[in-house]
């Protein structure tokens, strides 16, 4: 394929596997700048792309007009007419491998992504387990644009730059103190710290008086959790249900560094280069789904030799018998000191 043409790429979610699309685009596009992509996801997400340039999102709407079979070859009908040479599918789902019977029957190169489900399966098994690291998500990724004849280097790869603060979110950010986002939710409980230890460890950042906590996340109920922090200290700020989504990208590309569990924030904080700690639970980074660019020094693990099980699952969905607490091996003050580590 002709590093002129146009690409689509499909990637629909989670937010955390369309952010890992980012620096590998960016990538692409810096050794490819002539080259045309379309991305295929959800219109949420469109703010992550922003930076990007000769990128356009193509909204999928699956719940609506682009439901279904019928729905699906609509959208087939659609993008075609957007003169695509070629697709890039980085998320090989039942939805996306229905698009690409229509487009490879339309004459269109479609090439998938290789999941590895049979070493996850291994990698995340109770018996027999074959405990190692696999390919990450990102080099899977490029692995889809090899096949394409447009090969990647991703170590040359830069960040993307700091966003522009408007006068709305400059209000969040006290010029003397070295901000920090928090964000102490996950989708799954596998994955998330307890919420007295992560209140421990605000409580300590905020009584440093050397720091300005900012508070991620989404839905009434966390923010409701959040308030509760925010009204006790006096550093930190929730910012749930405050900004969109594309003002808390503004926001996170000009932290210090972010605190985050395996979860779509920590990938958010390192698109733009932010020192990320990661806590993990029943989850772990063999399984190749750590925050680009970061060391591996800044992930914090669950104990392995008291629950030899880790990783259970790759999603943080399965928590076996006895292994509910296993965030609690975690101590507060080693991601103090973690923090400090880093900012220092």
């Amino acid at each position: 394929m002709k590093a002129s043409k146009h690409l689509l790429v499909i990637r629909l979610s989670a937010m955390g596997d369309v952010a890992m699309t980012v620096p590998v685009l960016n990538a692409l596009l810096q050794q490819y700048p002539t080259l045309k992509i379309t991305v295929l996801t959800r219109s949420f997400f469109k703010p992550l792309f922003a930076q990007l340039p000769n990128v356009t999102v193509y909204e999928a709407d699956v719940k609506g007009r682009h439901k279904g079979i019928f729905g699906l070859w609509r959208l087939y009908r659609e993008l075609s007419k957007l003169q695509i040479d070629a697709v890039a599918d980085l998320h090989h789902v039942l939805r996306s491998s229905v698009l690409k019977l229509f487009f490879i029957v339309g004459g269109y190169p479609f090439k998938q992504i290789d999941k590895g489900r049979a070493e996850k399966k291994a990698l995340t098994a109770h018996n027999h387990k074959v405990f190692k690291p696999l390919k990450s998500t990102h080099q899977r990724y490029v692995d889809v644009f090899n096949s394409l004849q447009l090969p990647i280097n991703l170590e040359a790869c830069k960040s993307l730059s700091p966003r522009k603060l408007s006068n709305k979110t400059k209000a969040f950010i006290i010029t003397n103190k070295k901000p920090i986002g928090i964000a102490p939710f996950a989708a799954f409980k596998g994955k998330m710290y307890p919420l007295e230890l992560m209140q421990e460890v605000v409580a300590a950042l905020n009584d440093l008086d050397m720091y300005q906590i900012l508070l991620f996340g989404g839905g009434k109920k966390e923010q409701q959790q959040l308030d509760i922090w925010v009204s006790t200290y006096t550093n930190a700020v929730n910012v749930i249900g405050k900004i969109t989504f594309d003002e808390e990208l503004d926001l996170i590309s000009n932290l210090d560094l972010m605190l985050a569990m395996d979860s779509g924030n920590a990938h958010l904080a390192a698109i733009f280069g932010i020192p990320t700690i990661t806590l993990w639970g029943v989850t772990h980074p063999y399984a190749g789904f750590y925050p680009f660019g970061q060391s591996l020094d800044n992930a914090l693990l669950a104990d392995r030799a008291k629950y030899p099980l880790i990783p259970t699952s790759v999603y943080g969905n399965k928590i076996p018998e006895g292994y509910a607490e296993v965030m609690r091996t975690i101590q507060p003050k080693d991601i103090i000191e973690k923090i400090q580590g880093i900012l220092q």
